[in-house]
């Protein structure tokens, strides 16, 4: 954001500044905030000890001298801001960081002072591991005054940060419904993915079992007999309405065709039930892997990386069990174990909702 002023300051009044420091006078900001409060102020200047160069007279000569505000800018900005804005910290905890923030007056060599103050201010929310940048406000302003104006930096330093804190109201405001970084919490909804028409990927439905011709591969060397490859994955779609993180996944649970295979001699029904339990177990750990993310209570700074960790333990989940299965039926030779883990399988996917 950026803001140029021209300002024309007329007439005559004492002095604010002694000792070359600059106290804040306190002025009641005109609105409350309803969504943040100002949770410190960091300064990040270059020169944190000077806020200002000003023009004074000294006899007849006109000279200039450094200050900085009372106790240094961050603190002193901190404090007007406790004292003049409310405080409701039950809102968003803001970090206001000072980059910019620096006045410098000149003689006119008309009979006055010109004065350009510029400023670069950052706001962010305070996290747990640091400070999440929303936005930065940016702005010059230029004045003229008579040389016995000798308050008028301090006025225009105070109008300058009330100017950022209100400009910052009203972008929140504007923002805290729709911006990501300001949601509150996350509604998490699923779905299976599904794809149309069916191209070389089965994702898996009730509706569509395995059959022979699914396995387009060439068959492999070796003692096994048929391979199918059941993998798990997932999409997100993410939205935000109202404060709340609307977010979507759709659970894949997928068989290439073209990496699984077969050999003529085991083109049989037990055979294929076999691989098909391969499958059906994929979906068993898939939905596992949606009922812990609905049961983890994410929030809108963990939920990518809770989803994430999940995943990595689906994955390490599907094949614990894709082994365990193969081990205790002696991948489908051993017919009695066979006919054990279908009614256990059934049975879980009848618990889940699938069947």
């Amino acid at each position: 954001m950026f803001l140029f002023v021209n300002i024309l300051f007329l007439g005559g009044v004492k002095a604010q500044t002694a000792n070359n420091a600059i106290t804040l006078r306190n002025e009641k900001l005109n609105f409350i905030p309803g969504e943040f409060y100002i949770a410190g102020v960091a300064d990040e200047r270059t020169e944190k000890d000077i806020v200002a160069t000003l023009v004074y007279k000294e006899g007849v000569a006109y000279k200039t001298r450094l200050a900085d505000l009372k106790d240094g800018a961050a603190n002193a900005i901190k404090l007007f801001i406790t004292r003049n804005l409310s405080q409701n910290t039950d809102l968003r905890p803001v970090i206001v960081t000072l980059h910019d923030f620096k006045l410098a007056e000149t003689d006119s060599g008309a009979g006055g002072v010109n004065g350009h103050l510029t400023m670069a201010i950052s706001f962010g929310l305070r996290k747990d591991y640091g400070v999440l940048e929303l936005v930065e406000y940016k702005s010059g302003l230029r004045y003229m005054r008579s040389y016995g104006q000798t308050e008028f930096p301090e006025t225009i330093l105070r109008h300058g940060i009330e100017g950022a804190i209100k400009w910052f109201n009203n972008w929140i405001e504007e923002y805290a419904q729709k911006d990501i970084r300001l949601a509150k919490s996350v509604s998490v909804a699923f779905s299976d993915y599904t794809e149309k028409p069916e191209g070389d990927t089965i994702y898996y439905a009730v509706n569509r079992p395995l059959a022979w011709d699914d396995f387009k591969d060439k068959p492999r060397a070796g003692v096994f007999d048929a391979e199918i490859f059941a993998g798990i994955g997932y999409t997100e779609h993410v939205e935000v309405e109202k404060g709340v993180i609307k977010l979507e996944i759709a659970v894949k649970v997928d068989m290439p065709k073209s990496g699984s295979w077969v050999k003529s001699n085991a083109l049989d029904a037990y055979s294929l039930n076999h691989e098909q339990r391969h499958f059906d177990i994929a979906k068993i750990v898939g939905e596992h892997f949606k009922k812990k993310i609905a049961a983890m209570g994410v929030t809108p700074d963990n939920y990518e990386a809770s989803i994430s960790m999940e995943y990595l333990e689906t994955l390490r989940e599907l094949t614990s069990m894709q082994n365990q299965y193969d081990h205790d039926t002696h991948h489908g030779n051993d017919r009695r174990a066979q006919a054990d883990w279908n009614t256990r399988i059934d049975e879980e996917l009848k618990e889940l909702g699938v069947k």
